[in-house]
């Protein structure tokens, strides 16, 4: 049962992958948890919350906060974990990729994050993670993904900018960069190539993904860190 002392996180793209085992993982550090995804099914836990919706629409995101708010009356920590990703030469990326990847990427994450920071100031603190991409820093010519590194990487920017803005007032911001992990987003028959591409040979896993979030979760003197879970990639090649 949730009290009032009873942190409570936001996760987008909270169905399957990477964000269900991060709701998993502040359930573990006994927080009530708001998941949100478009296909995201309810949850049998009364301290998890499910909202069906598409984080491109900014009306989800106020969806989102006001059931948050509703049913467990704070917003502790924020996890921007949505994200789309399409790897094609530059060329041959359409006007709705654009618009597909950048409302995800983009626009879902700007309009949540407004409104957890609005809450944050007025609780005292609080924490924003975004999910990246370890491509932002370290372009491999085998994955064209000039929307992800236009996307993931103004996010990283943000997150810098954030973390400056709000350092005074409670508010630590950070990122989490993966290397490909294995999650549903990569069919069994691509894992061969995929572990390729991190220099240790092989693909991470969810778990390397949702250890570093709880630990920038647990880390109160971190903020403004980009922090890479990626096989070594961003070392070089």
């Amino acid at each position: 049962m949730n009290t009032q002392s009873q942190k409570v996180a936001l996760v987008t793209g909270a169905s399957q992958g990477l964000g269900a085992g991060i709701v998993e993982a502040y359930r573990k550090l006994g927080y009530a948890v708001v998941a949100t995804s478009r296909t995201i099914a309810p949850s049998h836990d009364a301290d998890v919350l499910t909202v069906q919706g598409d984080i491109a629409d900014p009306a989800t995101a106020e969806r989102v906060v006001a059931a948050a708010l509703d049913r467990f009356g704070r917003i502790d920590t924020l996890v921007n974990n949505a994200g789309i990703f399409v790897a094609k030469p530059f060329t041959d990326y359409t006007q709705d990729d654009y618009a597909t990847v950048t409302g995800v990427n983009l626009t879902g994450f700007f309009r949540i994050t407004q409104l957890a920071v609005e809450r944050m100031l007025a609780q005292g603190g609080g924490h924003i993670v975004s999910i990246t991409t370890s491509l932002v820093d370290n372009a491999d010519a085998r994955v064209p993904s000039v929307l992800a590194s236009l996307t993931k990487g103004g996010l990283q920017s943000a997150t810098k900018s954030l973390a400056i803005e709000y350092a005074t007032r409670g508010i630590r911001v950070n990122a989490v960069a993966p290397g490909t992990i294995r999650t549903p987003m990569h069919p069994e028959e691509t894992h061969e190539v995929l572990a390729t591409l991190q220099p240790v040979g092989r693909l991470g896993e969810t778990s390397d993904i949702v250890d570093a979030v709880v630990y920038l979760e647990n880390a109160p003197f971190v903020t403004g860190e980009i922090l890479h879970v990626d096989g070594g990639m961003s070392a070089g090649h």
